[in-house]
């Protein structure tokens, strides 16, 4: 194992929605936490409002931070409290840190802890940088099977899980899905391994709607001239961020049919009210994951996962400006940093 350096080097985002590669202390690991060098991380959209806007919702920059969360790597050293035997170890992150005390976290909801520390979130720093420490019950180890990528991809993975499990996805159900971007490109795959007979995807995009075919979809529709509203559907999940999409989404649902709303779209959308109270409908939202990592990891080792081939570029640490760029680029789906130097 290689001598760990002193100091590293990492991207941060500043107030001015500036980018730039700055040199730093290297994270010690507390007690309970490892130090991983990190592998390979993926570009969320949060990181690309975070790098648009200076904002998501309540969370803003204010002081220089690291962005990405989608992340895995080899754990090199640990903390006291940690076996030794860690080090060596591939992993992928889970990247929060909750309460674990909070009634929330108590009840099971660690991903609701009011108080929780969760990467790329102001002020907490991400995994744009060579090293990262994490809390080591959060450090999955992964198989050797499983490539960098999907080790920092089963992050948005574990949202797709989390989102099956509000909705109830069993087998033969049909599904809707709004969005065939990377979260909805999961969405479609962990409802095919959970059973559902019908997988239908609109997005304004004919290359996606392509692409969704080859990742789960049944079937795909331009929703500006194909009306959804009357498919009957158990299950509509919501990962483009959409009003129009949210509305049609919840006509399209059969009596007492479940509404999932994933994707980041305005801070207030008009719903159907008379159709949600008259159909009995659930209409909930997904925020993160708990629980979700040892099912995410064996759906990959089992194939019923393809996260590699949802790739469309790499990018180094001195191209993280590019690689949030690329992300509206035709054809891109999930751009991934590889922040340490081989």
């Amino acid at each position: 194992m290689s001598t760990i350096p002193k100091s590293m080097h990492a991207s941060v985002l500043t107030p001015e929605l500036e980018v730039r590669v700055v040199e730093c202390s290297t994270p010690t690991p507390a007690t309970d936490e490892v130090l991983i060098r990190v592998g390979s991380v993926g570009v969320c959209g949060s990181d690309v409002h975070f790098y648009r806007e200076g904002r998501l919702g309540d969370f803003v920059v204010e002081k220089p931070m690291v962005l990405g969360h989608e992340a895995g790597g080899t754990i090199v050293a640990v903390g006291s409290g940690v076996d030794a035997s860690r080090v060596g170890q591939r992993v992928s992150i889970e990247p929060q840190r909750p309460d674990l005390t909070s009634s929330e976290s108590l009840a099971g909801r660690y991903n609701l802890d009011p108080s929780m520390e969760f990467y790329a979130t102001p002020p907490i720093d991400g995994a744009f940088a060579e090293y990262v420490t994490i809390q080591s019950h959060f450090a999955h180890t992964v198989p050797d099977t499983v490539s960098d990528d999907a080790a920092g991809l089963m992050e948005p993975l574990s949202v797709g899980i989390a989102t099956a499990r509000k909705a109830g996805i069993t087998v033969g159900q049909r599904v809707l899905i709004s969005g065939c971007g990377p979260i909805g490109l999961v969405l479609a795959q962990v409802s095919r391994a959970y059973g559902a007979s019908e997988i239908i995807m609109t997005d304004l995009d004919q290359s996606r709607r392509h692409t969704a075919l080859q990742f789960g979809a049944t079937a795909v529709c331009d929703p500006r001239t194909e009306d959804v509203t009357g498919l009957g559907v158990d299950v509509f999940l919501e990962a483009s961020g959409a009003a129009s999409a949210v509305q049609a989404g919840i006509r399209a649902l059969r009596p007492a049919g479940t509404a999932v709303l994933v994707g980041m779209g305005a801070s207030e959308v008009l719903v159907p009210l008379p159709v949600i109270q008259n159909r009995e409908l659930t209409v909930t939202g997904i925020f993160r994951y708990a629980n979700t990592w040892p099912t995410a990891i064996g759906m990959v080792v089992r194939g019923l996962i393809d996260l590699d081939g949802l790739v469309t570029g790499h990018f180094g640490l001195e191209q993280v400006r590019e690689a949030l760029e690329s992300t509206v680029l035709p054809g891109a789906l999930k751009s991934m940093v590889v922040p340490a130097q081989k």
